[in-house]
């Protein structure tokens, strides 16, 4: 995850935190609340269960040509693509310098011709950049939890027009949050109801997968044909099921042949 934009009368954020406790370093913005955790044993390998939740866009595009992410954090999403999908470019849009002063602390690799970097507001490169993306992950917070920026209906609109047609967004909500209700409408209307999720698959986080139609009258994609057989109005499966369905999802991108 990663702070977005300051709220209006809102103080200036603090000063990310780093703690490294034997083989496990973290990152967070207020002490306690851990926005990102790494092994340093195993620097690629996705700890959180909400990170680990995400990857599975790949049972929607199992080889995207290019992944956009808004917030770096502690980069364990950028370096997992980086390593897991080599075919594809990495552009990561980041609103705070001193997250990306970090990133070699999380063994994040340089950029390079795969992998961006950006610091920038994602709102705006969104919206200037349509048609671009494969696969859009969306991980942003600030101190008070889900940001307007970030979840408003011209937000969503622009992530929307990001993708290509049957590409995914993926979005990560609290449940808890108070905004949680209405982004959920948001955006389910900026993808015309085509929103599903997992039940139960990483707790309070409520992990989102959207789809862009394929033009009208045009043949649905794999993508929209199997998030059409997933939507329920309560999320789809059993909590420990979608568990272990996360889990062989990251075996199966580690052990495939690229």
């Amino acid at each position: 995850m990663s702070a977005s934009a300051d709220r209006p009368g809102q103080d200036p954020p603090s000063p990310p935190l780093v703690r490294t406790e034997g083989d496990r370093r973290t990152l967070e913005f207020t002490p306690g609340d851990i926005q990102s955790e790494m092994r340093l044993s195993r620097p690629d390998d996705l700890v959180l269960a909400y990170a680990r939740a995400m990857m599975c866009f790949a049972l929607f595009a199992p080889d995207p040509r290019h992944i956009v992410m808004v917030g770096l954090g502690g980069g364990s999403l950028a370096k997992f693509c980086y390593r897991r999908f080599p075919r594809a470019r990495i552009t990561v849009l980041e609103l705070r310098a001193d997250v990306i002063a970090l990133r070699a602390q999380f063994h994040v690799p340089p950029d390079d011709a795969r992998l961006r970097v950006l610091h920038c507001d994602a709102s705006a490169w969104l919206a200037a950049n349509p048609g671009l993306a494969d696969v859009l992950l969306v991980d942003g917070f600030d101190a008070a939890g889900l940001p307007p920026a970030l979840s408003s209906a011209r937000f969503y609109a622009d992530c929307r027009r990001c993708l290509r047609p049957d590409g995914v967004l993926v979005a990560n909500i609290f449940t808890y949050d108070p905004d949680y209700v209405a982004a959920l409408q948001r955006l389910r209307t900026a993808f015309g109801g085509r929103l599903a999720w997992f039940r139960g698959i990483a707790g309070n986080n409520r992990i989102l997968f959207a789809v862009r139609p394929r033009p009208r009258h045009a043949t649905p994609g794999p993508a929209e044909r199997l998030l059409g057989r997933l939507a329920r109005p309560g999320g789809f499966g059993w909590s420990w099921t979608n568990r272990l369905l996360a889990r062989a999802v990251l075996a199966w991108l580690s052990w495939r042949p690229v």
